[in-house]
């Protein structure tokens, strides 16, 4: 036997893969061997290297793409909760801050029907009520527009976000040329919110989102129509798989009786709402509940895959407050068109 090639063995030994090795199951078993050759080795068994194909007559210039491994999808990551995949609840699913999010549902349903139109707004303030009817029409169009952004991110730890958030909701009389087709309603709400992570377990739900809010709703019209409140809105977010519920008690700013524009807004919309929703099978379900002393409201919404993102939208209302204008006007509200965003 050539000794010098004999000599030359131990240098060529951490080149040499352990055939005979158990392939570790964890990287942090690699990165615990000291030499250099053999860690790589190491991570190769465990995310072995792959070419890409390149065809060389569409692309005879461009050299091939190398992958040095494929990093294994985050479990969190596929089961990102519901709350988690609209708030960036946890601390691997934050974007940052000044990303524009979707908020509330952002939909149009060109058929609104009433059973009950409004056409004499009222409210117990002085110089609020409409003395002559308006001539509106039962049917008419609404739409919604609704994002979010996060402002600040991380206040507390990894914990605790502030978000500002804007929502407009329309309602067209574009059916009623006798008028012009005017804008019936337009409601503006602004809205300032803290966001907190929680892992709170209840009766085997999640809770898992907490935070308080200040909120300011307006129509933006002069008198007598004009209707506008504020408010400390608190939220707690429970799910548990495909269900979320979020329940959202609220505390109204008071103003003295001929400065509001309507003072007893809180018997007909209430001091909070329950929000459930259920997402199945690419179908959204929501129902809103809203208690009041004077019988409050329910809304239900029923989004259903048409084609990619656009859906069709079913929308229900019965009570008051579907608009600001009709905080005291009871009606029900059928309304089908198109959304492109829900809850969840």
């Amino acid at each position: 036997m050539d000794l010098r090639r004999l000599a030359a063995l131990p240098l060529l030994l951490p080149f040499v893969p352990a055939a005979t090795a158990a392939t570790p199951s964890d990287a942090r078993a690699c990165a615990a061997i000291a030499s250099d050759p053999e860690r790589l080795a190491c991570y190769d068994s465990l995310f072995p290297r792959r070419v890409a194909p390149a065809s060389a007559a569409a692309r005879p210039t461009e050299p091939p793409v190398i992958y040095a491994f494929d990093e294994p999808a985050s479990p969190r990551a596929e089961e990102r909760s519901l709350l988690d995949s609209r708030w960036e609840l946890e601390p691997d699913a934050k974007l940052g801050a000044f990303n524009i999010r979707g908020y509330k549902p952002l939909y149009v349903l060109p058929f609104f029907h009433t059973s009950n139109i409004n056409a004499s707004p009222r409210s117990p303030s002085p110089d609020h009520d409409v003395e002559l009817p308006e001539r509106l029409k039962a049917a008419e169009m609404k739409f919604q527009l609704s994002f979010k952004g996060k402002i600040l991110e991380s206040l507390f730890g990894d914990n605790g976000d502030l978000w500002l958030g804007y929502t407009q909701a329309s309602h067209w009389q574009v059916a009623n040329p006798q008028i012009s087709r005017p804008f019936r309603e337009t409601n503006y709400e602004p809205e300032l919110m803290l966001v907190f992570r929680s892992d709170l377990r209840v009766l085997g739900w999640d809770g898992h989102l907490f935070g308080v809010s200040v909120n300011h709703q307006s129509n933006g019209r002069s008198l007598p129509l004009s209707r506008s409140w504020n408010r400390v809105v608190g939220q707690a977010g429970f799910e548990r798989g495909d269900w979320t519920v979020m329940v959202r008690p609220w505390w109204i700013f008071k103003e003295s009786f001929d400065k509001s524009d309507n003072p007893d807004i809180g018997d007909y919309l209430g001091h909070g709402d329950v929000q459930i929703v259920r997402v199945w099978n690419g179908h959204e379900f929501a129902l809103m509940l809203r208690p009041s002393a004077e019988g409050g409201a329910a809304q239900f919404d029923w989004a259903f895959p048409i084609h990619n993102q656009l859906r069709g939208h079913l929308q229900l209302f019965d009570g008051y407050g579907e608009s600001l204008i009709d905080y005291n006007h009871r009606a029900t509200y059928v309304g089908l068109g198109l959304s492109l965003l829900e809850w969840y």
